[in-house]
């Protein structure tokens, strides 16, 4: 009887360990999960280095790189310092600020966000984010205005009507009197256009088939139907620091504010 007593209560110790063992593992194994989900950043400083970022990085990091330094390859290389992923994630949707939801495009089936201060773009469909990429907008002397606006018309290249030498690829208008677009064109890292939004050519070319352009009646006088809604929000501070340079910034959810409905929106007029 005291054998069968000392097995019971080995047995139910051992039951209890495996127990607490058990459910120490399901406590822990969802702070594990979101801290695999998580993007987390180093800012590297590049003097002195005598290999490329080419030669660093493969296509898809650098490609990543671009997005999170808000410029190009070209200009990449001439950077002092540069954000860098601590971990690769083939997701680029983990790397950027906005939020992955936005309620006020979910009646639209394609929905287009111009953050300026944080200089990126992000396209929803339905409310649901499905790419983001960094953008260029206007300099201090001409700086892009926030509001509501919609793609207009599209082509696949047209002559700049500032300087007819540069060569605009992937050009969707959003502001048909006023000469405005996303467009293809160096991207340096900071707001740097006549007012345009600039973007790498991927983005570009993306956009170009993903957006909805506009109708207009037979006479091109007067806008039948109206092409993927876009809000440009906020403006850029020119005498801050750039906030992807913030580590910080970097790893939060911007709150983007609540978007119009309204069908009457600037730079739709033929």
């Amino acid at each position: 009887m005291r054998h069968l007593t000392a097995m019971r209560r080995s047995f139910l110790w051992a039951l209890s360990v495996f127990s607490a063992a058990f459910a120490g593992l399901m406590a822990v194994r969802p702070v594990q999960v979101r801290a695999q989900t998580e993007a987390r950043y180093r800012i590297e400083t590049r003097t002195g280095q005598t290999q490329s970022l080419q030669e660093t990085f493969s296509e898809s990091q650098l490609a990543l790189l671009e997005k999170l330094n808000r410029t190009d390859v070209a200009n990449l290389e001439q950077l002092h310092e540069i954000v860098v992923p601590e971990t690769w994630d083939d997701n680029e949707l983990s790397y950027t600020v906005l939020p992955m939801r936005y309620p006020s495009s979910e009646t639209s089936s394609t929905f287009l966000v111009v953050y300026l201060p944080g200089q990126l773009f992000g396209a929803y469909e339905f409310g649901r984010l499905v790419r983001w990429g960094p953008v260029s907008s206007g300099g201090r002397d001409h700086p892009t205005s926030p509001g509501h606006f919609a793609l207009n018309w599209r082509s696949t290249g047209r002559a700049s009507t500032v300087d007819p030498d540069w060569f605009l690829r992937w050009y969707f208008n959003f502001g048909n009197r006023e000469g405005l677009a996303f467009h293809v064109f160096p991207l340096p890292g900071y707001p740097d256009s006549h007012g345009c939004i600039r973007l790498l050519e991927p983005d570009a070319e993306w956009l170009f088939e993903w957006g909805r352009s506009w109708t207009v009646n037979s006479s091109g006088t007067r806008v039948l139907t109206a092409g993927t809604p876009v809000f440009i929000v906020g403006s850029y501070d020119f005498d801050a620091p750039p906030p992807w340079h913030s580590l910080a910034w970097l790893s939060s959810t911007v709150e983007l504010p609540p978007a119009s409905t309204t069908t009457d929106m600037p730079g739709q007029r033929p």
